[in-house]
């Protein structure tokens, strides 16, 4: 019984196993965890459009929130939302090193132009033009100078239309009011901080007017050969951004005009970098493949991965350079007392004790002689030295001298003793048993 209770519990998992299992998955539900807060802190900032989402949903119209992961059915999508927060396109943006750096910093995350110009030809496209720098998420704050570079904006403009050089203009006055006419015929007035208007080739202005627009209707660039691929452009986030949207009309103007756009079907904001739209009729649901299952270790998850396999082999290394193979005589009865003993005879190996060493190396050779001559059952009485002399003096007599003699030598060792000083006391030691042994 107590063989197999050895055995079982040297079976069960150690405890640097758990430990390495446990700090892996904290790593990945750290990382998910700070890759989704990212997000989230930008859809509800000043900057973000969560907001609008929560105020269109409060008006009846049906408008939700999406990230990608998933196919989406685009003959469900009346509107969709795309506001970028990359002012240039294509192009990976510089990190900041310091704080100043990340106030200042302009972009919030990349995108590419080819799923954006995929979309707006999917699916009725919004897209919402990026207007400040980072500092204003973090800040809180909407000044003139936290303002993106407005050369980096009209490139972005650029590549989206059919215009190469088109013009963002900013009003000089604090406040700008536009007029709008609702569906009703109520007219309502947008209003703007700091206003980013622009002016475009083959674009018609819904809000504003055709030499500064804040809302217009253009051609799509690279499609718009065709005459048929046409995407709506707002200039200035404000108007519905979680900051603009309680300045003025702009909150009723948001209802009014993304209602009748979407019409009874869905209004999609979509922060999402690749296309997700498909169309079920050309398009049907495919089966998963392996691309499907590579997505896991693209970034950032491939970074995450890659820590997490680090540190787990670095565990995995430490863990058998320490403990190394567990060994077929471990899990032998009496195993935990004689890894016991190495463990301390190992110590005191390393700190130079070879006189304590000896002492301790002479009492268990007793113990183990004592145990071959009269058996497991009967050792314990003779595993004592007084003990066990009295047996050699009473059966052994010849032998009873020396080994008086050579264990009392060994008491008297210092702690400290040169190793073949050691060596000596122990061959006088196992000659001596030996010689015992076989007299028996």
């Amino acid at each position: 019984m107590s063989s197999t209770a050895n055995i079982s519990t040297l079976k069960a998992p150690r405890l640097e196993t758990v430990v390495i299992a446990v700090i892996c998955v904290i790593v990945l539900a750290v990382g998910a965890y700070l890759v989704s807060q990212r997000q989230q802190a930008l859809r509800s900032s000043p900057a973000g459009h969560d907001g609008l989402q929560v105020w269109l949903t409060s008006s009846g119209l049906s408008a939700r929130n999406f990230i990608g992961g998933w196919p989406m059915d685009q003959t469900a999508v009346g509107l969709l939302v795309v506001p970028l927060y990359d002012t240039a396109l294509d192009k990976d943006r510089a990190l900041a090193s310091s704080k100043e750096e990340l106030l200042q910093q302009q972009d919030e995350y990349d995108l590419d132009l080819a799923p954006i110009l995929e979309k707006a030809q999917r699916a009725q496209t919004l897209v919402i033009l990026p207007k400040w720098r980072t500092g204003m998420r973090l800040t809180g704050r909407a000044h003139p100078v936290l303002r993106a570079e407005p050369n980096r904006l009209a490139g972005t403009l650029g590549k989206l239309l059919d215009d190469n050089q088109p013009e963002l203009i900013f009003p000089e006055v604090p406040f700008t009011e536009f007029d709008y006419q609702s569906a009703n015929g109520d007219m309502l007035q947008a209003k703007i901080y700091a206003a980013q208007l622009f002016k475009a080739r083959g674009c018609t202005p819904l809000i504003g007017a055709e030499e500064a627009m804040l809302l217009g209707d253009c051609a799509l660039g690279e499609t718009a050969a065709n005459g048929n691929e046409r995407v709506l452009v707002l200039s200035d986030p404000d108007l519905l951004n979680n900051h603009g949207l309680r300045l003025g009309d702009n909150a009723r103007i948001a209802v009014d005009f993304l209602g009748a756009k979407a019409g009874d079907r869905n209004i999609i904001i979509d922060y999402s970098r690749a296309s997700w739209l498909r169309d079920p009729a050309r398009e049907p649901e495919r089966e998963r493949t392996w691309a499907d299952l590579l997505r896991f270790f693209d970034q950032p998850f491939l970074t995450l991965w890659i820590g997490s396999a680090t540190l787990f082999l670095l565990f995995l290394w430490r863990a058998a350079f320490r403990y190394g193979p567990i060994s077929p005589d471990t899990a032998k009865p009496g195993a935990s007392k004689s890894l016991a003993i190495r463990a301390r005879a190992r110590l005191m190996r390393l700190s130079g004790q070879d006189g304590a060493l000896t002492a301790e190396y002479a009492a268990a050779r007793i113990a183990a002689t004592a145990e071959s001559l009269f058996g497991v059952a009967h050792a314990r009485h003779f595993t004592n030295e007084d003990e066990f002399l009295k047996y050699v003096e009473r059966r052994h007599a010849p032998y009873a001298p020396r080994l008086k003699a050579v264990l009392s030598e060994i008491r008297k060792l210092p702690a400290h003793l040169p190793a073949h000083e050691a060596i000596h006391h122990i061959d006088e030691l196992e000659q001596v048993l030996e010689q015992i042994t076989h007299d028996a």
